[in-house]
């Protein structure tokens, strides 16, 4: 079965087709000129275009040229009851596997599309197989030098080898835990699938199902087609669902259906679609603590902690700081062989540091002192940034109310301001700084940004 999209500014001509592939157990999708069906090829991966070449706006042609610049170009057949030599001549030296005219016959049809399909699965395995080989590549990246992350990637390594356990990580943000999620996919088995990485938190209530799970044509108000959710498009391979803990409570049951039972339902469907993937779940919450609260179901947690694994913050592997400091800097200085990199001063400052935002955090505090150093070795001055400074001494007026007064929204707001520069712009770690939950925080931060 593939996903195909028809492209042609006739109705009826898309209808044909659609009941012909459909037939055959290809999914259709409909485009009636070239700047649409460009539109849906950018957001959702399809497996052929079959295309008219005289369209209005953008013909066929300069579509097809559109699709040779993509990161991952789809075969094209060009349809048309306007067929020439010269343009058959032109549709072939521009990329089209092949060429079809009107009318045409339907054993035509899908002799030449399972010919372009079997075109689609040799790009497609290309692919994979330089995506394998980038990420063996970027294996030996990976700075490990405390006995704690040694344990993790121990314990990553083994779990990788069983590419259908679903793995919990969890830790502080910025301690890098998509990161493992993405060392794991790299040493599995599923390697040379898809790896697929939604942050919960970053999805509005309302898209949640359909962007896990898809959605028909129709399903509510802007579903103007049928599209594919994240556990279809990361078939084969693996899905990482980071910030699981602010997952909504009514999708939280669907996902753990889908857990169980290895299908899923579109949004607006009554298809169940089988899907062979590994999950991989992310938190910086206590998920224990929010089953007592009835904000995660109890029977979810069970199932996504089969494997848990937890990675320490960066100030309790101190043993790290200088090692992975050391490995920015020269990674944003772009010299490898680069070896008088901190003055003893800046050291101190590193290690001093106890890093609420943690590897992220360290990753942009390195790159700011080198812009700041130049060409020099980075010193104590360039990472004045991180140096302590008291809460007093910054907003001047903590301790001591001055006479004209002052008001306490300009405070909070400086505080805030304060807990983010401190954090690289980390909201969950300047939370923790402030003694608030991220939400709260995060509530806190668009009321003073609203009343400014």
């Amino acid at each position: 079965m593939a996903n195909i999209l028809i492209v042609d500014d006739e109705p009826k001509i898309r209808h044909i087709l659609q009941i012909m592939l459909g037939m055959h157990g290809h999914q259709v999708a409909e485009a009636s000129e070239g700047a649409s069906a460009l539109s849906m090829l950018q957001s959702e991966p399809f497996d052929l275009v079959i295309s008219d070449i005289k369209m209005t706006e953008m013909d066929g042609f300069q579509l097809l040229d559109e699709i040779q610049k993509m990161d991952s170009p789809v075969p094209v057949i060009f349809i048309t009851a306007f067929a020439t030599v010269d343009s058959a001549v032109e549709a072939m030296k521009r990329g089209a596997v092949d060429y079809v005219t009107k009318p045409f016959e339907e054993s035509r049809i899908l002799l030449t599309v399972e010919k372009a399909l079997g075109i689609s699965r040799i790009m497609a395995e290309n692919r994979r197989l330089k995506e394998e080989l980038a990420a063996e590549q970027t294996v030996p990246d990976m700075i490990c030098v405390s006995k704690a992350m040694k344990q993790v990637l121990d314990m990553a390594l083994r779990v990788a080898e069983k590419p259908d356990t679903t793995v919990l990580i969890t830790g502080e943000s910025g301690t890098g835990k998509e990161v493992i999620a993405r060392y794991i996919h790299n040493m599995s088995p599923r390697r040379g699938e898809r790896f697929v990485a939604v942050n919960c938190a970053a999805v509005t209530t309302t898209l949640v199902e359909s962007t896990l799970f898809g959605h028909e044509k129709g399903a509510f108000t802007g579903a103007d087609r049928r599209r594919q959710g994240l556990f279809e498009r990361a078939h084969g391979g693996t899905l990482f669902l980071d910030e699981i803990g602010d997952l909504p409570l009514e999708s939280q049951a669907k996902l753990l259906r889908a857990l169980q039972e290895k299908t899923i339902q579109r949004v607006g469907g009554t298809e169940e679609i089988s899907v062979d993937v590994r999950v991989i779940c992310a938190t910086n919450q206590d998920l224990e603590k929010l089953v007592e609260e009835s904000k995660f179901r109890q029977d979810l947690y069970y199932r996504i902690n089969v494997f848990p694994l937890h990675i320490p913050p960066l100030r309790e592997r101190k043993e790290a700081i200088m090692p992975l400091a050391e490995y920015f800097a020269r990674k944003f200085r772009n010299r490898p062989d680069d070896s008088m990199l901190f003055t003893q001063g800046a050291k101190r400052i590193l290690m001093e540091h106890t890093w609420p935002g943690n590897v992220r955090e360290l990753a942009n505090a390195i790159e700011r002192a080198v812009i700041l150093a130049g060409e020099n070795a980075i010193d104590a001055e360039d990472l004045a940034f991180l140096r302590p400074q008291s809460v007093a001494s910054a907003t001047g007026s903590l301790w001591k109310l001055p006479p004209e007064g002052i008001k306490l929204e300009d405070l909070e707001k400086d505080l805030i301001r304060q807990a983010l520069q401190l954090t690289a712009n980390n909201q969950s770690a300047a939370a923790r700084l402030l003694g608030l939950t991220r939400s709260k925080f995060r509530t806190r931060l668009k009321q003073l940004e609203e009343g400014s």
